[in-house]
């Protein structure tokens, strides 16, 4: 359903022509860095070296951030276009700097070039990347839109940002499918990644209220889906603790162990006001949590 901007807002003019920084500020380079480092996370993982990869690695971090990412981030801004209207009228669509179905374009030509560098990269690269394009339209775009349930939408992205990225890193270094136990890290990982998508949403809630989407914190309230990031995030931590436990990763269990009790101590100032200390939180537990990945990683890797 359209929705309309309210009366109070001036929506700028449309721009005269696509200025190159209007469309780096579509793709959003910020997000960029989840992706990359789970590809990262995904290559070391695997334990094989870079003899003969290089290419392939940085052609792979290419693909995980600016591309795939990058082509979430503009699909997601052509879709919700009417919801920024009210959140963040300044951004490129509905400031009107990127006008009429710019947007939209990018996007597909986005998605054309990502899906030509995965296909470069290998079959199951090739795979990977457009399992991660079908995400980044589902997610936005109807009619399934996953973004509209709050509980779907960020186990997409988790599984899309942290997963697929990591499970892509792998793949690169290997030739190959990786081990089971590099999956079932990069799964639970994935899984914990729920809540950072959750946090995610306390920036939009007025503006999901009024265009009727049922984010947690919409659907639960402010508090609980605070409640519920903070529980998902150091439950799925603490099974792949255990898990590097039980394979005989000792060290890299103990970085784990460490970086989740930091979390936890941060936490509380979190649940005090999250709706305030939500990018706080993103910047300090999200860091440890990520941090918390590439230990495990080097794991399994072998190299600690």
């Amino acid at each position: 359903m359209e929705h309309s901007v309210p009366s109070t807002r001036t929506v700028p003019k449309p721009a005269a022509r696509l200025r190159p920084a209007d469309i780096l500020e579509l793709l959003k380079p910020i997000t960029w860095f989840p992706p990359m480092w789970a590809f990262m996370c995904g290559a070391v993982s695997s334990g094989a070296g870079l003899d003969g990869r290089l290419w392939f690695v940085a052609g792979g971090v290419l693909l995980a951030g600016p591309l795939v990412c990058g082509t979430s981030q503009a699909v997601n801004d052509w879709f919700d276009r009417h919801v920024d209207a009210i959140n963040e009228p300044h951004r490129p669509i509905p400031s009107g700097r990127i006008p009429g179905h710019w947007g939209l374009y990018i996007a597909i030509f986005a998605s054309l070039v990502s899906a030509s560098i995965g296909w470069l990269l290998g079959p199951l690269v090739f795979i990977a990347g457009l399992v991660g394009l079908a995400f980044a339209w589902a997610y936005s775009a109807p009619p399934l839109r996953f973004k509209a349930n709050g509980w779907l939408g960020p186990l997409v992205c988790g599984l899309t940002y942290e997963g697929l990225s990591w499970f892509t890193g792998a793949t690169v270094m290997l030739g190959a499918m990786p081990s089971p136990q590099v999956i079932a890290v990069l799964v639970l990982y994935s899984l914990g990644a729920h809540g950072i998508m959750v946090l995610n949403d306390f920036k939009a809630v007025e503006g999901d209220r009024q265009t009727g989407m049922t984010s947690l914190p919409v659907v639960l309230g402010v508090s609980s889906a605070a409640r519920l990031a903070c529980l998902t995030m150091a439950g799925a931590q603490v099974v792949v603790i255990a898990l590097l436990l039980v394979w005989g990763y000792a060290l890299s269990a103990a970085i784990v162990a460490g970086v989740l009790v930091a979390q936890i101590a941060a936490m509380p100032k979190l649940l005090r006001d999250p709706a305030k200390y939500a990018p706080w939180y993103n910047g300090v537990g999200v860091t440890l949590y990520v941090l918390g990945m590439l230990a495990a990683a080097l794991g399994l890797g072998g190299y600690i």
